[in-house]
């Protein structure tokens, strides 16, 4: 009679809702906005990630190692890499960023849920490479939320491992996060703007609901500017100036 054993080695994603903020209103905050954004309507939300590869064996094998008197170093490359570990990467100041911890029990986040992201076909040993590599190239200070981050790290680690890269939604948001600054560094320049703009309309309006005209030429000619300038501002369909055309016309009533 033959017996046959069999090994499987499966790789995990393990999320969690970023859930270490230190102000419980904004813990609770993430995990609603994470609930609507993924739950409802499926475009992601602000997690992080972690993988587990492991590794699953009948118990012919485990007898033989014991028959073998090498079970120990077995056990204990399992709980390096496979057994009840995930990795993932983090900041600090020195060294590697890269770390490990029980599966699905991180204390610093709030655990969501596990994906089965396929099969490896690599010994422990080679795994053990992988992250040592991995350690080299991830270190701590290196660490940035939108370019950087942990779900980048699982990224790596999942195509080195042969098996499919993490649902796109689990980092949407950091993906995006590159134009979002690009945007919101836009959009800042044009609050600036407008409020330049919101202040000076504010100005002229009052002055000229209430008929103040200044009485030297000079003020006068920049009166009868602002008047106009307010009159096309609430005209329908006129398009609000810039301020650099603002101060342009305000340097030709200055001059004449």
């Amino acid at each position: 009679m033959t017996t046959t054993t069999t090994t499987t080695t499966e790789v995990v994603l393990h999320i969690y809702d970023v859930t270490n903020s230190g102000s419980e209103k904004t813990n609770n905050t993430i995990v609603q906005i994470n609930k609507i954004f993924k739950d409802r309507i499926g475009l992601g939300g602000i997690f992080h990630s972690a993988v587990q590869v492991v590794v699953t064996s009948d118990r012919l094998l485990n007898k033989l190692l014991i028959y073998l008197k090498v079970a120990c170093i077995f056990r204990d490359l399992c709980n390096k890499v496979y057994g009840e570990d995930e990795w993932s990467f983090g900041f600090c100041e020195q060294g590697t960023g890269v770390f490990s911890c029980p599966a699905s029990k991180n204390p610093m986040y709030t655990y969501r849920e596990c994906i089965v992201l396929g099969r490896t076909n690599f010994s422990i040993f080679k795994v053990n490479q992988i992250l040592r590599e991995l350690s080299r190239e991830w270190p701590g200070s290196s660490y940035d939320l939108l370019a950087k981050n942990c779900n980048h790290f699982c990224d790596e680690f999942c195509e080195k491992l042969g098996v499919p890269k993490l649902p796109g939604w689990v980092n949407r948001f950091a993906n995006a996060g590159d134009a979002a600054m690009e945007v919101a560094g836009n959009t800042a320049l044009r609050f600036r703007q407008a409020k330049t703009e919101i202040v000076t309309a504010s100005k002229v309006a009052y002055r000229f609901l209430l008929g103040v005209t200044p009485e030297s030429p000079g003020n006068s000619n920049r009166a009868r500017f602002q008047a106009t300038w307010f009159k096309s501002l609430v005209s329908p369909g006129a398009r609000p100036s810039s301020s650099s055309e603002i101060e342009n016309q305000e340097d030709v009533v200055r001059q004449n």
